[in-house]
């Protein structure tokens, strides 16, 4: 298989686990923005509606989850009313033999935290996620997820001036994190690649708050090079490392979703309760928690 440019990289076995200048794409001074503000005080129903995009002829299909209206808990509904209110955008991007079906408790997570959160499905391979066709596809999604804010069951709901989030897990974590490095997305003001490799060095047109997450025995993705990673950045960061933790160990952990939807709350609403709960979220044994929030 062919593997990016990081000579470390470990693959080895990838285990299945108002539209403005966002919507058109803006510069760097997008990230500088004041967050959106308050957060939601209590969670959300969450639906789910299915759009069958493309770039070019590469299909994106996505799957976009949002805050709805109703009692919370329980599965995503398809075509749900939406909740009152505006939200911003936190992408989460499945891994290798994965989809955002077997994603759900992190991606119901976000909605319900009051994020709309397109999903696609990929039919992943590595090919395109070394040479950055994922990553532009990803830059598309979030282009047309943008784009649902000016009409349709989503008009009106989506807050298209403040940035938008981006996650992933595996593949979706490289996937993430090169969109901070080597094919950069000037909107994003958020990112948690999640048991990702380092795909480059940090993007000038970037100003993103990055939340890594990855197990320090996961021998499919390695740990070292999410650590090189992590200090290469030069934005406010952080690093939940799951001690022990394999590939997908940690997905299992309550800790896990609690960190990065306290990190979406506090970088995508300026929730700075969230931001203090942090080391609390990311604590006890077997977990290491560290942060360069300033």
């Amino acid at each position: 298989m062919t593997m990016h440019r990081r000579t470390f990289l470990s693959m080895t076995a990838v285990g299945a686990a108002g539209a403005g200048l966002a919507l058109l794409g803006a510069g760097p001074a997008l990230a500088t923005l004041a967050p959106l503000g308050p957060a939601p005080a209590t969670p959300f129903a969450v639906g789910v509606r299915k759009y069958d995009w493309k770039r070019g002829s590469r299909p994106c299909t996505t799957y976009v989850y949002y805050p709805a209206t109703g009692t919370a808990g329980g599965n995503p509904v398809t075509n749900a009313p939406v909740a009152g209110g505006v939200f911003p955008i936190y992408n989460f991007t499945h891994g290798f033999g994965s989809s955002p079906q077997n994603s759900l408790f992190i991606i119901k997570a976000l909605a319900a935290a009051g994020f709309v959160v397109p999903a696609p499905y990929f039919n992943h391979n590595f090919g395109d996620v070394n040479n950055g066709n994922t990553s532009k596809d990803v830059s598309q999604i979030l282009t047309n997820t943008l784009a649902l804010n000016a009409s349709g069951p989503l008009a009106g709901h989506i807050n298209t001036g403040i940035g938008v989030g981006v996650s992933g897990h595996s593949l979706g974590g490289m996937v993430t994190h090169g969109l901070l490095t080597s094919w950069p997305d000037s909107r994003i003001v958020s990112a948690n690649p999640q048991s990702c490799v380092d795909m480059g060095n940090p993007a000038a047109s970037v100003n993103a708050k990055v939340l890594f997450v990855h197990g320090d025995r996961d021998t499919t993705c390695a740990y070292s090079s999410a650590r090189q990673a992590y200090n290469e950045i030069r934005w406010p960061k952080a690093f939940l490392t799951f001690v022990g933790g394999s590939h997908t160990s940690f997905w299992s952990d309550n800790r896990f979703p609690k960190t990065v939807v306290d990190w979406a709350r506090w970088t995508m609403y300026g929730d700075t309760a969230a931001r203090d709960r942090l080391a609390s979220d990311a604590s006890g044994s077997k977990v290491k928690w560290e942060a360069k929030l300033g």
